[in-house]
C-alpha cells in the first residue's frame, strides 16, 4: 500500500532530561528576547508592529539585530517562492491541509482523534483503510467522522478497549479530479506497565569497589523517564563517582562507607498516564578497613589511602571493551556514554580521530561522561574516543560513529497547473543513506496499473506530461523510502484555461517607516500562469533589479525604503487570455528615535530623580511613551509623574532602586533606551555604591573627540570609564556608516587597554561615526555615545566586486552575478557596475551595460555556450581597475540523443558489465554529468514467482564508457535502458537491452525454530528461503554438542527441497547443540543461518538423578510430602492473619503515625501512584480558603509528620513533588472518624 514501506523501523521516542542555568548574578536576567532588546543604555531598532514591513532604521548607539530576527526574515522570502494556489471557486482536485502525524500515541483516558483535513473544488469526500483494507465505519457505533471533514473521532464513553483500535490508518480524500491520501499514521495506546514484584538481597561490596545498581525499567510506551530516590523521597545526590546513566542504571565508579547512609530507589515516570512507578529499594553494605566514617577524612587530599583503600587505574563499566560501534539517524541527536570505575574517581575527556568536535552541535552532560551532538550530519560520522584517566593511569574507549539518512527532500513534488496544451513536469527527488527508491502513484493506486495515458511517460523520479488536456487531471503521490523511513508527497495536475484575475483587495494603503524593508503584496492568479510587472506612478519601466526585486507569487519586494519611493505601484498580470491589473499605495513615514535618553543616576534616599525621554516621531503617527521597571510595565504611584519627555520620582526609596525603560512607540515602530537607578542610603557615596561586586564590567568610554583630520585618517580620543576592580584589557573601534547601512556598527579596529587615543585609517567617501567598547576579564562595556560625524573625500575604487558568476537559470539565458562591494569599498557616489560578457573564442565586440544591483540576466543565448565576463565597478569619481575575465555558460537543455551500441555483458549471477559509445558533445547540450543505467526485473525464471518490476538506476559519472550494475537478482529476466544526463536532466533512451542472469546460491532459510519439548529430542523447522536464486536441490543440516568449552563431533544430514522439518535424538542430555542450516541449488550452497538449542534447566550444576535418570521430579515422593507440608503451613497462617484482623478497630491518628509503612497496604499494590488530580479537584476532606490555598477541614496530619520536616516538595527530574497525590477510599474515609487524606510519602512508604 502507498504511504507506508514493509520495511518501516518501529516507533521509538527520546525522551530529554534538560537542566535549568542557574542565574546567581545580582541583577535578574531578562528573558532571551528582551535580552537581546532591552540593554542598559542602549537602543534597539524599532519594531515594525503587525505590518509586513521589515528592516532598519539608523540610529545612534544601535546593536544590530538579533540572529532570531534575521531567520524570521530569511523564512519569510523562502515563502515567497511557494507554488502559486488555485482559488477556491475554480473546480480543483484535493489537497490534504492536515493530518495527524505517522507515529500517534494517544492517551487511554480519551477519546481517539485520528485527524485528516482536505480541501478541493468539489468539496471532496473521505474514507479510510486500518491496516491496509477499508475501514467501515458504518458498522461501528464507536466510530463517527467530523462532518465536512475526515476526521475520525473514536468515543469511549459507552465502554470499549483503546487497544482494539490499535493499528495503520490511511486517509482519502476524493472528488471527481482525483484522490489525495494522507501519511499512513501508525495508532499506539500509551502503556505504562507495572513493575515486576522482586526481593533484593542486601548488595554487599567492599570500600573502593566499583558498583552497577541495574534499573530495568518495565517497558512503556512511550519511554519512561527514570530517576534514582532514596525510599524516604530524598534525591540521590550525583557527581563524577556516582551518576545515572543513559539506560536508567545507577553506576558506583568507586563505592565510599557513607553511600551505605542511604538506600537507592529507581522511579519511572510515564508520561500520559501520570504515573510513577518506584521499584524496591537496593541497600548497600560496605565492607572496609576503615570502620568508622570519620567526615574530616571526606577532604582529606588523599581521602582514599586516609581510609585503607587501594588505588587502581580506571577500567570502563559502560560500555565494555575497548571499541564499540553506534548508528544514528541524520537530524536526530547523537549521545555517546563512558563511565569508568578506578580510585581515585577517573575523569573522562572526549576526542574525534582526525579533528575537532563541532563545537557549535556538541555539549558535554552528566559530568563529562555523555557527549551529546544536536542535529547530526553527515559530517559528524567518524571515531571518536573517550579517555579515562586518575593519576594511576588511563584508559581510551574507541566508538565508530555510522551516519545513516531516513529519506529527506531535494526536490518535493508541487501541485502543476497547466493550461490545455501546455508541457510541465512533475521531480520527486529526495536523499538518505541507504539512498531512497522512489515510486510514482496516480490518485492512489501505482502508476503501473493506472489506465495508460499517451501525454504521460515516466522517467524514474520524474513524470513529463506533453500536450495536457483536461482528462489529465488528476493526483500523483510520490512515495520515496529505505529501510530508515519513508515520505509521501501529494502533487495534483490541474488543467485549467483561466484569464488573469487579482486575489487581493484593491487600492491598499501600506505604511511604512524610512530605511526601511519591505514588501508589496499582489496575489493573482490565471491559467496558462500569468507573467507580473509593477510600475510606479503609472509610468515607467518594469521594476526588478536594483532596489526592487520581483518574487514569483507577486510581491515586490523594495530592498531600503526611502523618501522618494513613496507614491502609487501598479502591479500587472498578463496572459493570452487578457490582464488584470490593481494598485497599492506606499506610504513613507519618519522613525521614532529618542533623541534625549535617560542616563545612570545615584541618588540618596529621599530626594527627587527625573529621567529624561525626549523622542522625536513622524507627526501622522500617534505617539505613546510608556516605562518599565526592570523590564515589567512600571506602576505610576502617586510618588511618580509622568510627562511627555520624562518621569519624575519623588522621595526615592530603596525599592525604587532598579533599571528604567523609556519606550517609545507608534503603530509602526518603537524606540528604547534605558538607563540603571542606584538608591544610596545616607552614609553611602556614590563611589562605593557597587562596592560589594568585588569584579564587574567596565562603564563605558566617554567624551570621543575627532582630531588632526586628514584626507585618509583621523584620530580618535576618549576617557576611560570606571574599571570597576577588573583592569580594562582592549578596547574596540567600530564604526557606522549612513548611506549603505545605516544604523549597523562594524568592528574598525582594536587596542590595547594602556592606550586611549589611536589613530584610525579610513576609506573614501565615507560619512564615520565611531564609538568605543571597553573589555575586561568580566566583559564588555556598553558602547560609548557616537562621536561627531566625518565624511573623507572621494576617490574612484580600488577593487572590483568578487565571487563573479555566470550561470543558466534556463536554456535560453545567462545570469551574471557578483557579491556587491561594500560602503568602506565603494569610495565614491552613485556606485555601480559596468558588466561586460562576449562568447569565448571569438573576436565579436564585447556587450555591456551598467547595473546598479548585483545581478544581470543576458537573454537570448545560445544552449550551453562558454562566455567572458568582467564586472567593474564605477563610481562619480571614475572607475575601478580594468577586471579579469571569468568563464561562464549560457543555460543547459535536455540531452538530444541516447548512448549507442549498448553492450551487456553477465559477470555473474548478480552483476553485469556495460559498455557504451559515448554520445557526440554537441548533443549533450550541457555539462556532462553521467550516464545513468535505468533497469528492472522483468520476471524469474522460477515459475509463479511473483518479482517486483520497480525501476532502478546505476549512475555512471563523468564522460565513461563502461560499467557494472551489481546487486541483481539471480536467475531473472532483466531488462535495461540507458541515458544521457546533464544538469537539466536525462535525455532520450536508449534501445531496450534484455539478458538473463544465471542461477545463484540462495538466501538464507527463513523463521528456522529450534523447540525441545522434552529431554530426549529436539524438534526443527524451517520455512523456504524468501529468495531461491535458482531451482532448489535440498538443504544442508550440521550439527554439534558442545557443553562449555569440549566440542563433539560435527554431524551433517541433506535434506530433499521439499522437506521443512527434521527431529534429532539427543544422545547426551547436559549438552547443547547448535545448528547450522543452508539450501542449496546447483551453484552451491547459500547463506547459512545458526541457531543453538535452549539450555537444560539446570545446567550450571546438574544432578546425579537429572544426568543418570531423567526422571520426573513431580513423581517423587520427597517432592509430595514437601508440597504437602508447605500447603498446611500456608493455611495455618491464613488463619491466624484471620483471627487477628478481626480483632483490629479504631485507633487514633497519632498513635498511626509512629507505624512504619510496609508494602502490605492493599491500595499500593500495584507499585504506582496518581501525581495527576483529574480537574485539579481538591481532595476530599479539604477546603479552599479565600487566598486560593485547600486547607485540611478534618485532620491536621501532613507530609511533615512523616517526613524529615517541612520541605517535602520535589522536582519531577528525581525528587518528589506535594502534587502527586492518592486518592483515597472512599469507604475508608466514611468509616473511620479520625481518618486523613493519604499522604504521598504513604504511597511511596508502601512499595518499599
Amino acid at each position: 500500500m502507498p504511504g507506508f514501506p514493509p520495511h518501516l523501523s518501529p516507533w521509538r521516542e527520546t525522551e530529554k532530561m534538560l537542566d535549568e542555568p542557574d542565574h546567581g548574578s545580582f541583577r535578574r536576567e531578562l528573558s532571551s528576547v528582551r535580552e537581546a532588546q532591552l540593554k542598559r543604555l542602549e537602543v534597539t531598532r524599532p519594531r515594525v508592529l503587525g505590518s509586513r514591513e521589515q528592516g532598519r532604521v539608523p540610529r545612534m548607539a544601535r546593536k544590530p539585530p538579533p540572529p532570531w530576527v534575521h531567520a524570521a526574515f530569511l523564512l519569510c522570502l523562502l515563502s515567497l517562492g511557494g507554488a502559486i494556489e488555485i482559488p477556491m471557486d475554480l473546480t480543483q482536485p484535493p489537497t490534504i491541509t492536515k493530518q495527524s502525524v505517522k507515529d500517534h500515541i494517544v492517551d487511554p483516558r480519551d477519546n481517539i482523534l485520528i485527524e485528516c483535513e482536505a480541501k478541493g473544488n468539489p468539496a471532496p469526500s473521505f474514507h479510510w483503510t486500518r491496516n491496509s483494507r477499508f475501514f467501515n465505519i458504518a458498522k461501528d457505533p464507536r466510530v463517527s467522522m467530523r462532518r465536512r471533514s475526515g476526521t475520525l473521532v473514536i468515543d469511549f464513553r459507552s465502554g470499549g478497549r483503546p487497544e482494539e483500535y490499535e493499528g495503520e490508518y490511511q486517509c482519502f480524500a476524493r472528488n471527481k479530479f482525483g484522490t489525495a491520501l494522507s501519511n499512513r499514521i501508525r495508532l499506539q495506546v500509551s502503556k505504562s506497565p507495572l513493575w515486576p514484584k522482586e526481593n533484593l538481597d542486601p548488595v554487599v561490596v567492599q570500600e573502593g569497589a566499583p558498583l552497577t545498581l541495574q534499573c530495568n525499567p518495565p517497558p512503556g510506551l512511550p519511554s519512561p523517564v527514570i530517576f534514582w530516590m532514596s525510599s524516604s523521597m530524598e534525591p540521590i545526590t550525583q557527581d563524577k563517582r556516582v551518576s545515572q546513566g543513559h539506560n536508567g542504571d545507577l553506576y558506583f565508579s568507586n563505592v565510599m562507607l557513607q553511600d551505605m547512609q542511604t538506600d537507592y530507589s529507581c522511579n519511572a515516570r510515564f508520561h500520559f498516564t501520570h504515573t510513577i512507578q518506584q521499584k524496591n529499594p537496593f541497600t548497600l553494605k560496605v565492607l572496609t578497613n576503615h570502620p568508622y566514617n570519620d567526615s574530616s577524612l571526606r577532604n582529606h587530599p588523599d581521602m582514599y589511602s586516609a581510609r585503607g583503600v587501594a588505588e587502581r587505574t580506571p577500567s570502563f563499566m559502560y560500555p565494555q571493551g575497548t571499541a564499540s560501534s553506534q548508528m544514528v539517524l541524520r537530524g536526530m541527536d547523537l549521545l555517546l556514554e563512558c563511565i569508568a570505575s578506578g580510585v581515585p574517581t577517573p575523569d573522562i575527556a572526549w576526542y574525534k580521530k582526525g579533528g575537532d568536535l563541532p563545537s557549535d552541535k556538541a555539549k558535554f552532560e552528566n559530568f563529562n561522561k555523555a557527549l551529546r551532538i544536536t542535529n547530526v550530519s553527515e559530517e559528524d560520522s567518524g571515531e571518536y574516543f573517550c579517555l579515562a584517566s586518575n593519576k594511576m593511569g588511563s584508559i581510551r574507549h574507541t566508538i565508530s560513529v555510522r551516519v545513516k539518512a531516513a529519506p529527506y527532500w531535494l526536490d518535493e513534488p508541487k501541485n502543476l497547473i497547466l493550461a490545455p496544451g501546455e508541457d510541465g513536469r512533475l521531480v520527486c527527488r529526495a536523499n538518505g543513506n541507504p539512498k531512497p527508491t522512489v515510486q510514482w502513484l496516480v490518485n492512489g493506486e501505482p502508476l503501473q496499473s493506472a489506465p495508460p495515458n499517451p501525454n504521460r511517460e515516466v522517467a524514474g523520479d520524474t513524470i513529463i506530461f506533453r500536450d495536457t488536456q483536461i482528462s489529465s487531471r488528476a493526483v500523483y503521490q510520490c512515495n520515496t523510502s529505505n529501510e530508515h523511513g519513508y515520505l509521501l508527497a501529494n502533487a495534483f495536475v490541474s488543467v485549467l484555461d483561466v484569464p488573469p484575475r487579482m486575489l487581493s483587495p484593491r487600492n491598499q494603503l501600506i505604511r511604512v517607516i524610512l530605511y526601511n524593508r519591505t514588501r508589496l503584496d499582489c496575489p493573482f492568479f490565471g491559467s496558462p500562469i500569468p507573467t507580473l510587472r509593477w510600475f510606479k506612478n503609472g509610468q515607467g519601466s518594469n521594476l526588478d533589479g536594483g532596489n526592487y526585486h520581483v518574487y514569483e507569487n507577486g510581491s515586490l519586494e523594495i530592498k531600503m525604503i526611502r523618501k522618494e519611493d513613496q507614491g502609487i505601484y501598479t502591479c500587472v498580470a498578463t496572459n493570452i487570455l487578457g490582464k488584470a491589473e490593481n494598485q497599492v499605495r506606499l506610504e513613507v513615514k519618519d522613525p521614532t528615535r529618542i533623541y534625549r535618553m535617560p542616563e545612570d543616576q545615584v541618588a540618596k534616599r529621599g530626594t527627587t530623580v527625573q529621567l529624561e525621554c525626549r523622542v522625536k516621531h513622524d507627526p501622522s503617527l500617534k505617539l505613546t511613551v510608556s516605562w518599565l521597571k526592570d523590564d515589567e510595565p512600571l506602576y505610576i504611584g502617586n510618588r511618580m509623574k509622568k510627562e511627555d519627555d520624562s518621569l519624575t520620582i519623588f522621595g526615592v526609596a530603596e525599592r525604587d532602586q532598579g533599571s528604567y525603560t523609556c519606550v517609545a512607540s507608534t503603530e509602526l515602530d518603537q524606540d528604547l533606551a534605558k538607563a540603571y537607578l542606584t538608591v544610596l542610603a545616607d552614609q553611602a557615596t556614590p563611589t562605593n555604591r557597587l562596592a560589594a561586586l568585588p569584579k564587574g564590567r567596565p562603564d563605558r568610554p566617554r567624551d570621543l573627540e575627532l582630531t588632526d583630520l586628514a584626507e585618509r585618517s583621523v584620530r580618535l580620543t576618549w576617557i576611560p570609564g570606571d574599571a570597576n576592580n577588573s583592569p580594562i584589557t582592549d578596547y574596540v573601534v567600530q564604526f557606522e556608516e549612513d548611506q549603505f547601512q545605516p544604523g549597523v556598527w562594524h568592528d574598525h579596529s582594536k587596542y590595547p587597554g594602556s592606550v586611549n587615543s589611536a589613530v584610525l585609517r579610513l576609506s573614501p567617501y565615507v560619512n564615520y561615526q565611531f564609538r568605543v567598547i571597553a573589555i575586561n576579564e568580566v566583559g564588555s562595556s556598553h558602547p560609548s555615545l557616537p562621536s561627531e560625524r566625518y565624511r573623507t573625500s572621494g576617490a574612484p575604487p580600488e577593487s572590483n566586486p568578487g565571487d563573479v558568476k555566470g550561470e543558466g537559470t534556463r536554456k535560453n539565458n545567462m545570469e551574471i552575478t557578483w557579491t556587491p562591494m561594500n560602503a568602506t569599498s565603494a569610495f565614491g557616489p552613485n556606485l555601480r557596475y559596468i558588466v561586460k560578457w562576449r562568447r569565448r573564442e571569438t573576436r565579436e565586440a564585447w556587450n555591456n551595460v551598467t547595473v546598479w544591483g548585483s545581478r544581470y540576466v543576458v537573454g537570448q543565448t545560445p544552449v550551453y555556450v562558454p562566455y567572458e565576463i568582467r564586472v567593474q565597478a564605477e563610481n562619480d569619481f571614475g572607475k575601478g581597475p580594468e577586471p579579469e575575465s571569468v568563464i561562464g555558460y549560457s543555460g543547459e537543455d535536455y540531452p538530444r540523443a541516447a548512448p549507442t551500441e549498448v553492450k551487456v555483458r553477465v559477470m555473474n549471477s548478480t552483476a553485469i558489465s556495460l559498455q557504451w559509445n559515448r554520445v557526440y558533445s554537441d548533443t549533450v547540450q550541457g555539462q556532462l554529468r553521467e550516464y545513468r543505467a535505468y533497469y528492472w526485473r522483468e520476471s524469474s525464471l522460477l515459475k509463479n514467482l511473483w518479482v517486483s518490476q520497480k525501476r532502478q538506476q546505476a549512475s555512471f559519472p563523468g564522460d565513461r564508457l563502461r560499467g557494472v550494475v551489481s546487486r541483481l537478482f539471480p536467475y531473472s529476466n532483466y531488462k535495461l535502458e540507458m541515458v544521457v544526463v546533464n544538469g537539466r536532466g536525462d535525455g532520450p533512451r536508449s534501445e531496450t537491452k534484455e539478458f538473463t542472469t544465471p542461477e545463484g546460491v540462495p538466501s538464507a532459510p527463513r523463521r528456522f525454530r529450534v523447540r525441545q519439548p522434552n529431554l530426549e529430542t529436539i524438534n526443527l523447522e524451517w520455512d523456504h528461503p524468501e529468495h531461491p536464486n535458482g531451482i532448489m536441490i535440498g538443504y544442508t543440516l550440521k550439527y554439534v554438542a558442545f557443553n562449555g568449552t569440549k566440542v563433539g563431533k560435527q554431524i551433517v544430514e541433506n535434506f530433499s527441497p521439499n522437506q521443512t522439518k527434521f527431529t534429532v535424538q539427543r544422545t547426551d542430555p547436559v549438552s547443547r547443540y547448535r545448528f547450522t542450516l543452508s539450501a542449496r541449488t546447483q551453484v552451491g550452497s547459500g547463506e547459512a543461518v545458526t541457531e543453538e538449542s535452549p539450555a537444560p534447566p539446570n545446567e550450571a550444576t546438574p544432578t546425579a538423578a537429572y544426568t543418570n535418570n531423567q526422571a520426573d521430579i513431580a513423581t517423587q515422593g520427597w517432592f509430595i510430602g514437601l508440597m504437602c507440608a508447605i500447603a498446611l503451613l500456608v493455611l495455618i497462617l491464613l488463619i491466624v492473619c484471620f483471627i487477628k484482623r478481626s480483632r483490629g478497630g479504631k485507633y487514633p491518628v497519632r498513635e498511626k503515625k509512629d507505624v512504619p509503612l510496609g508494602p502490605e497496604d492493599p491500595k499500593e499494590e500495584d507499585g504506582s501512584f496518581d501525581y495527576s488530580d483529574e480537574d485539579n479537584k481538591p481532595l476530599q476532606g479539604s477546603q479552599t480558603s479565600l487566598d486560593g490555598t485547600i486547607k485540611q477541614q478534618e485532620s491536621d496530619d501532613s507530609l511533615v509528620d512523616y517526613g524529615e520536616g517541612g520541605e517535602g516538595q520535589f522536582n519531577e527530574d528525581g525528587s518528589f513533588i506535594g502534587q502527586y497525590t492518592v486518592k483515597k477510599d472512599k469507604e475508608e474515609t466514611e468509616g473511620n472518624e479520625s481518618s486523613e487524606a493519604t499522604s504521598p510519602v504513604n504511597a511511596i512508604y508502601s512499595l518499599a
